[in-house]
């Protein structure tokens, strides 16, 4: 059987609506930042694959350099997985608090600690990922090697 829809309960999805807007632009920080993390994923495959390519035909000499940056890359590659993990997650946990805040405006129902609950764990994991990011950007400057 439909609930009817009044004036309040309008009111009440409208506000809800409103209050889930700073949410909708922290998911487009991490939408941004997910982006960069992702072409920075792409480059270091395209390294590791020219890496590849180019210590088949490698004098002896240049091996254990080739094997020394394939090293690196790994390690930064295994810093932007995390950080894609930790934004990925920072996401959903976004999208679930918008949800909850929203199902707790239909059923009339308390939801404030959950949807703070979330949110918290939304900015807790937002932070890992950026802390990941950083991590892997000093790992990437330390490493250049300019001559």
């Amino acid at each position: 059987m439909p609930v009817p829809v009044s004036d309040q309960t309008i009111y009440d999805i409208s506000h809800v609506i409103q209050v889930s807007v700073a949410p909708v632009f922290l998911l487009t920080s991490i939408g941004t930042i997910l982006g960069v993390l992702s072409a920075r994923m792409a480059r270091i495959v395209d390294r590791v694959r020219a890496l590849y390519d180019r210590l088949e035909s490698a004098p002896e000499d240049r091996v254990a350099g080739i094997h020394a940056e394939m090293h690196t890359l790994a390690r930064r590659r295994h810093l932007v997985n995390m950080a894609i993990t930790f934004g990925t997650a920072a996401a959903l946990l976004v999208c679930v608090s918008i949800a909850t805040m929203f199902l707790g405006a239909v059923l009339k129902a308390s939801v404030g600690m959950a949807v703070a609950s979330l949110f918290i764990l939304a900015m807790a994991a937002f932070v890992a990922a950026l802390v990941f990011f950083l991590k892997e950007v000093l790992l990437a400057v330390r490493s250049l090697i300019i001559s």
